[in-house]
């Protein structure tokens, strides 16, 4: 189990902590060159690789044509040669277009040549609603990836862990997706000004506490957060785990902390039905179920598309007024 403290006085965006990350990677390492739609001149859909291609120029900054299986299968190809290829796919909608390559080719080329391949390409995307982007534009589908054997998937929640998550996919040997949330880009915290890495596969105990414990990561992590402090006043002192790695899975940090707290809740953005707090709910009742006070209580989105009404929107995505709510049924359960 790991508590996050980071010492550091210089706040940054974490979209700004990406970039410096990716950037001192490409500075440290020749081999390591970005591709996608308008990740050169225009500095990619959100501003998260603005200026990499006045600095590191067009042949490591590439403009590729709108195809996501092109953009991707370069990516494959281009790692199994020998280079480290960060892809950006602008929303994690359009991972879809680009499955067979990301599932058929880059997941399972190292199986497939005895583990004598290596295939270290990051693919970046960015998920998550809250911009009223509608429904093709503002889905979280990390469980899809999730699903798929040879692929690891990160998703964090802050600055820091944004800069040290991606130098470690980056330096993986494997095909890696780094997952941004749009609605926290601008969110600020403590970023170090040297390259450091946060280690894939780790959760987080970003508040700790003793009656419930909530898992969960990306946004939902400061929805978490916020409901737990208000929920404090009222003397139920929750645990909040920020998982940070979705693939693979810190379940240790998870189990620990069930049998202390004796009542979990899982929660994410994307549509509850299938999603990841199914999969985390059940291991969770397979190795820590004589620890529970309570069933495991699941949170998500209804199972819709993302609506494209800001007010329908707002309700459609959980918070920490939900959050609260269920959490005290929980503990009085």
């Amino acid at each position: 189990m790991t508590v996050t403290a980071d010492t550091s006085e210089r706040n940054i965006a974490y979209g700004a902590a990406f970039t410096e990350g990716l950037a001192q990677m490409m500075e440290a390492d020749p081999d390591v060159f970005v591709a996608g739609e308008d990740v050169g001149r225009a500095g990619g859909v959100f501003g998260s690789f603005r200026g990499l291609n006045d600095r590191f120029g067009d042949m490591r900054v590439v403009d590729t044509p709108i195809s996501e299986q092109a953009i991707v299968g370069l990516g494959t190809g281009a790692a199994v040669s020998g280079l480290r290829p960060v892809v950006d796919l602008m929303f994690m909608d359009f991972i879809l277009v680009a499955m067979d390559q990301i599932v058929n080719q880059a997941a399972k080329l190292k199986y497939m040549f005895g583990g004598k391949a290596t295939l270290p390409m990051t693919i970046t995307t960015s998920a998550g609603a809250g911009l009223s982007a509608a429904a093709q534009h503002s889905q979280s589908l990390e469980a899809m990836l999730c699903h798929i054997p040879g692929l690891k998937v990160v998703m964090p929640s802050g600055a820091y862990d944004a800069k040290g998550l991606l130098v470690s996919c980056i330096r993986d040997d494997n095909p890696t997706v780094f997952v941004k949330h749009k609605r926290l880009l601008g969110l600020r915290g403590g970023v170090p000004e040297d390259l450091y890495e946060v280690p894939i596969g780790s959760a987080a105990v970003v508040r700790p506490g003793d009656d419930v414990t909530i898992v969960t990561y990306g946004r939902m992590v400061h929805e978490a957060t916020t409901a737990a402090d208000a929920l404090a006043s009222d003397g139920i002192e929750c645990e909040v785990i920020d998982l940070r790695t979705l693939q693979p899975l810190d379940i240790g940090t998870v189990i620990e902390s069930a049998q202390r707290t004796n009542r979990i809740m899982v929660l994410h953005e994307a549509v509850r039905f299938g999603g990841l707090g199914a999969e985390i709910a059940s291991q969770i009742a397979e190795e820590a179920f004589d620890y529970l006070d309570a069933p495991i209580e699941r949170i998500g989105a209804p199972f819709s598309p993302v609506p494209f009404s800001p007010a329908l929107e707002k309700e459609w995505v959980p918070n920490a007024a939900l959050i609260g709510e269920r959490v005290r049924s929980l503990a009085a359960a």
